[in-house]
């Protein structure tokens, strides 16, 4: 029997985190990891003691037709990555990665080909997070440098999930 690697283990992980989301669209886990030692994890979820989009069985974004990427101010949820730059010591984000899953929540299955939004760019880029891993189709993964979204400050535009 062979062992996962640590990059399919911390995703694994991340994958783990998602399933407690409370999103309706799609469930975001994240997790910090930093000298092999997880810091912090956060999923996307209302902020406290605020009802979730699960508690309220809709979510206005798709209520409204609102396309994936835009109109995040509509939505309730703090995303997966602020959540878990929220909950890390500064120190321990500095140079550290974060690993991202994204999990549809009809089927549980894991939905590739996204990525962090602009705002948590931002959020990673300000947090010192070194890069960024995001679970695939298969148990494939992408690796994003943070430094190539600072240097293409185009990419901040981007539409992420």
């Amino acid at each position: 029997m062979s062992r996962i690697s640590k990059t399919n283990y911390y995703l694994e992980i991340a994958k783990t985190v998602a399933m407690r989301g409370t999103c309706l669209r799609r469930k975001f886990g994240a997790i910090i990891v930093k000298d092999d030692v997880i810091v912090s994890t956060g999923y996307a979820g209302a902020p406290r003691g605020r009802k979730n989009c699960c508690d309220l069985n809709f979510c206005l974004r798709d209520k409204m037709n609102i396309p994936r990427g835009e109109r995040y101010e509509l939505c309730r949820s703090v995303h997966a990555e602020a959540n878990a730059i929220i909950a890390a010591p500064r120190d321990r984000m500095l140079g550290a990665t974060l690993y991202l899953a994204c999990v549809d929540p009809k089927t549980g299955e894991s939905v590739g080909g996204t990525c962090c939004c602009q705002m948590c760019k931002r959020l990673v880029i300000n947090a010192g997070i070194e890069k960024v891993v995001v679970l695939e189709d298969g148990g494939e993964y992408s690796v994003y440098e943070v430094n190539s979204w600072i240097d293409d400050d185009d990419s901040l535009g981007k539409i992420g999930y």
